[in-house]
């Protein structure tokens, strides 16, 4: 009882130990990004101003060039202006939008919503497919299933996420008219059952759009790492000693395979959000990405810098995730010390 116990508290300890170097170590990528972000536009060449303003800034004279650099803190020294920039990446104080005329932090949270709206349920579904038919396929190799499904899931990966989108509109937007082709409806509260309805018609086509551009990867890997489990010994062992076809997939082979497949599917969900960049231009549906897009096209720094530090926590946090969780999906990373050999 004494060891039980004293190897529970050792374990607690080391899961302990391991959370708090993995925040550090995210706490430090986090600011080293920062730091970038901040440094780009004013050790660039050319006049920083350019950069937050774009030719417009030609335009001004003297005085309003002047007026401008204060306002933006240009006339202030490297270090105050770094300091101020942390601050405010801390505080959510990023400034204001020069294209919105609104603090950059109030049109993110208004645009936000409508990005996880768009990026969960795809989210979710490419997972799901992409497993689902990579176990399939894998199990059933070198039969015409898993060829077809090989074969139509290299398809969609090879394609272009803007094509699948305008391709899905001219079929069932313009062609059969069965859903809308650009936009999404006010977020509100309490729209009732017509107002659910339409939002849920409007992000059919872009969700469908990223799933087929995203489940293709899923397949691939899980199939891949399904055949890799499924050639081990223990695999072999467990046929010969007469255990079932369920169990043997379930138990044995799916259960190891989709532990590289877990951390591949944890680290998109980070990458999502970046990746509806060209979906949302596509659907011109308001989200993250349509505003990075406008933002770009405005010469809107302040709100560029503000997407990317959005985007840049995100992918931090997915990563996070995928380092903390691991050990509970795959107890042999628990006992897993670096640089630690095997005899």
């Amino acid at each position: 009882m004494g060891n039980d116990t004293s190897s529970g508290r050792a374990i607690g300890t080391s899961h302990s130990r391991r959370f708090g170097r993995k925040c550090v170590q995210y706490i430090l990528v986090l600011f080293i990004a920062l730091t970038i972000n901040f440094a780009l536009p004013r050790l660039a060449p050319g006049d920083p101003l350019i950069y937050f303003m774009g030719q417009e800034v030609n335009t001004l004279t003297a005085d309003q060039r002047q007026r401008m650099n204060q306002e933006l803190g240009l006339d202030r020294t490297l270090w105050e202006q770094y300091t101020d920039f942390m601050v405010g990446a801390v505080s959510l104080e990023l400034g204001s939008s020069t294209k919105f005329g609104k603090p950059v932090k109030d049109v993110l949270m208004e645009r936000l919503p409508w990005t996880l709206l768009l990026v969960l349920p795809a989210f979710v579904l490419s997972a799901l497919i992409g497993m689902a038919c990579g176990a399939y396929a894998a199990w059933n190799r070198g039969k015409r299933r898993d060829v077809a499904l090989l074969t139509s899931m290299l398809a969609l990966e090879s394609l272009p996420g803007f094509w699948l989108g305008m391709l899905l509109i001219a079929v069932f937007a313009v062609n059969l008219g069965w859903l809308p082709s650009y936009g999404a409806v006010p977020l509100v509260h309490n729209g009732g059952a017509d107002y659910v309805i339409e939002v849920i018609r409007r992000l059919i086509l872009p969700v469908t759009t990223i799933t087929l551009a995203t489940v293709g990867a899923n397949f691939l890997l899980t199939r891949s790492s399904m055949l890799d489990t499924l050639g081990q010994d223990y695999m072999f062992m467990a046929e010969a000693k007469g255990v079932g076809r369920r169990n043997l997939i379930y138990r044995h082979a799916l259960r190891n395979a989709l532990l590289p497949v877990y951390t591949h599917v944890t680290l998109g969900l980070g990458t999502l959000v970046s990746g509806a960049v060209v979906v949302e231009t596509v659907f011109s549906y308001p989200g993250i990405g349509r505003l990075l897009y406008e933002s770009v096209i405005a010469r809107d720094f302040p709100m560029m810098q503000g997407v990317f530090l959005l985007i840049t926590v995100g992918v931090i946090a997915a990563n996070l995730l995928a380092d903390l969780t691991y050990p509970f999906i795959d107890p042999r990373a628990r006992y897993f010390k670096p640089g630690e050999g095997t005899a």
